[in-house]
């Protein structure tokens, strides 16, 4: 039975208060085999406890089941983008090394690829998934786009996400604040941000730290010149 058309996944990041209950959630799941299929990150650990839930994006045109030389990984009709079936899962990693939001994992002791497939055992026939259910912030929900909506108006929906020259569209959705910004999120424009230690960088670039050639230009020299 297909996931009901009506019902999408919603990932509000800023909501996230790093309680950890959907990762315990996600393993009780029956079709995670006891396993977590969800993950938090740090948002930047050095100045923050911030946190973000990771889940499996299940994008339009799946990247790990397109490098899957196998064909283990599925796509179903209504979207959801599967674990690696365990007859045909080689354990090459392609999958795990190829999806642009870093989600699926070799579970070694298994040999065989696992992410999260959106408790299929229970979207599929209307219910929350597990970590949806368990989410006392709704950082994770689940519901129409309707509910959504209503319920967070200063929010809306984004489900386009660009890598560079890449635009990847998926079936979960990204709460982005409700102004007039682009319908897309832009994941690469993070690493054109300023990190710890990049007036270092730019003192190696700097024409009064090297004399005036500049660093390159240091490099370029012919070191019998010197």
């Amino acid at each position: 039975m297909p996931v009901p058309a009506t019902l999408e996944f919603f990932i509000d990041p800023a909501r996230c208060i790093g309680c950890q209950a959907c990762v315990q959630a996600c393993a009780e799941c029956d079709t995670h085999r006891g396993q977590s299929m969800i993950q938090l990150d740090y948002v930047d650990r050095a100045h923050s406890t911030q946190t973000v839930p990771v889940v499996c994006m299940h994008c339009d045109s799946p990247t790990c089941a397109e490098v899957c030389p196998a064909d283990a990984i599925k796509r179903t009709e209504d979207g959801v983008v599967h674990s690696a079936r365990k007859p045909r899962c080689i354990a090459c990693n392609n999958c795990v090394l190829a999806c642009p939001f870093g989600v699926p994992k070799m579970n070694t002791e298994m040999q065989l690829m696992m992410k999260c497939n959106m408790c299929y055992d229970r979207t599929s026939v209307g219910l929350k998934p597990m970590c949806a259910s368990v989410c006392p912030s709704q950082a994770l929900a689940f519901g129409t786009r309707e509910e959504m909506a209503r319920l967070r108006p200063s929010a809306r929906p984004v489900n386009t996400f660009q890598f560079g020259a890449q635009t990847i569209t998926t079936k979960v959705n990204m709460m982005v604040p409700a102004d007039d910004g682009p319908d897309w999120v832009d994941v690469t424009a993070a690493m054109h941000e300023p990190t710890i230690g990049h007036q270092m960088l730019d003192d190696i670039f700097d024409d009064d730290v090297f004399g005036g050639d500049g660093f390159i230009d240091l490099l370029n020299d012919d070191p019998a010149d010197a």
